[in-house]
């Protein structure tokens, strides 16, 4: 295992992977306590307030992931502490004002609190990406915001009922418990030793890209990123849905008042996920682990859409159902959000990092959350969370099948024209 990982050691294991999922993980704690209010009977222009809190934050979030495209994309390694700083400094002062500030337009409050949280992913990965462990590392990472968007729900249910805390203060207080780990982390993580020659060597060196690089990357890839992108919208959207309104979907499978409820059923899920995606650690040859992915996609695809069936039928329990479906959202949601992209650049020896690439499919993935919230409470208001969540599990099923199957038939041509030297590899091309 030494020779395969030659960068496996402590140091990197504990300012890596450990710190960033720590850190990741207090990022969580001043983005998604909120949601596990109800703020009942409460609206402004026909939309619940709860969903215009979340509009808001999707909002800032997206915009921030737009803006991260160019941002991330050019980020030097020595600005990176400054802007984590800055941001999380943001997020909890947004937090404080939300509270202070009269109901019910206060909501935009969480305009700035998303888009001061958007760009933290990106400066994160930054740290992990280019490395012969980056599966592992990135792995790790990826566990924090399955396993913390639930724990950290719960530390606000805790806080309201042991601190008889509102609704509305509720979140200030869950992110100022996290603000010092969330230093302490960041240290950490800054102290994490950079990319060996043999890191580099299997991986590509990384690096900032300039404008006319990140033009020849889309202008190559433009079908497969569009296909991706599509799939990653709506995986993105329900991903989202499922996890701002898991209380009301909890609760409307007979899961009323069970605060610990969201912590066990994501534990089990974020253990498959680090099993699953990290034994493609293992494969050193890129293009198959990119090939690979496509595989993995297609397949969860119908696991959700089997396991929907299965749970309508009645043979598959709310619990394991919804494990189910966790378990092929994330485990198709953490690749595009750190290794599949990784890989992508290594097996195309494209110039620049995996940061532009994650950054458009989530820039756009937060778009399609802010339509489906739209939708549902205008289009679809009179049906049932419930029944809403189960149509859209279908929908993602079958689009993500297509868009797999699109790419990895596209994908697998431009390889192997590659190779033949029928086209040129993006750092050669056009000089």
């Amino acid at each position: 295992m030494q020779k395969r990982f030659p960068q496996l050691n402590g140091t990197v294991l504990v300012n890596g992977g450990i710190a960033a999922f720590a850190l990741y993980f207090c990022m969580y704690a001043f983005r998604k306590p909120f949601s596990v209010a109800t703020f009942e009977d409460m609206s402004l222009w026909g939309v619940d307030y709860k969903i215009l809190l979340i509009l808001a934050q999707v909002m800032g979030y997206m915009l921030a992931k737009f803006m991260g495209i160019r941002i991330i994309s050019a980020l030097r390694h020595q600005q990176r502490p400054r802007y984590l700083i800055f941001m999380i400094l943001m997020a909890e002062l947004s937090l404080i004002l939300f509270a202070l500030l009269p109901q019910p337009y206060n909501f935009v409050l969480f305009f700035f609190n998303g888009l001061a949280l958007g760009m933290i992913w990106g400066i994160v990965f930054s740290y992990l990406e280019g490395r012969q462990t980056t599966e592992i590392l990135s792995v790790i990472l990826c566990t924090s915001f399955i396993i913390s968007s639930g724990a950290v729900k719960s530390v606000g249910l805790w806080i309201m009922a042991a601190f008889k805390v509102t609704e509305f203060w509720m979140p200030a207080f869950t992110g100022a418990l996290f603000l010092l780990p969330f230093f302490v982390f960041m240290v950490l993580l800054e102290r994490l030793p950079p990319p060996t020659a043999a890191d580099e060597a299997a991986r590509k060196k990384r690096g900032p890209m300039a404008k006319a690089d990140r033009q020849k990357v889309l202008s190559h890839f433009a079908l497969p990123m569009v296909a991706l992108v599509l799939f990653y919208v709506v995986l993105t959207a329900l991903r989202d849905f499922r996890d701002n309104f898991s209380r009301e979907l909890w609760d409307s499978m007979g899961y009323e008042d069970n605060v610990a409820i969201y912590t066990y059923s994501e534990i089990p899920i974020a253990v498959l996920v680090l099993i699953l995606l990290g034994l493609f650690g293992w494969v050193k040859h890129n293009a198959k682990a990119f090939f690979g992915f496509h595989g993995l996609f297609i397949l969860l695809c119908c696991v959700m859409a089997f396991s929907t069936l299965m749970y309508q039928k009645g043979l598959l329990s709310p619990l394991w159902w919804m494990m189910a479906v966790g378990y092929g959202m994330y485990a198709c949601y953490v690749p595009f959000n750190s290794i599949f992209f990784d890989r992508m650049i290594a097996t195309f020896s494209i110039k620049g990092n995996a940061g532009f690439l994650i950054y458009i499919a989530d820039a756009f993935g937060y778009l399609g959350s802010m339509v489906v919230l739209l939708y549902k409470n205008f289009g679809q208001a009179g049906i049932s969370w419930l029944h809403f969540f189960i149509g859209a599990i279908y929908a993602l099923a079958a689009l993500g099948v297509l868009a797999s199957g699109v790419s990895l038939f596209y994908f697998q041509r431009k390889y192997v024209r590659m190779k033949e030297g029928v086209e040129l590899n993006i750092v050669n091309a056009n000089g």
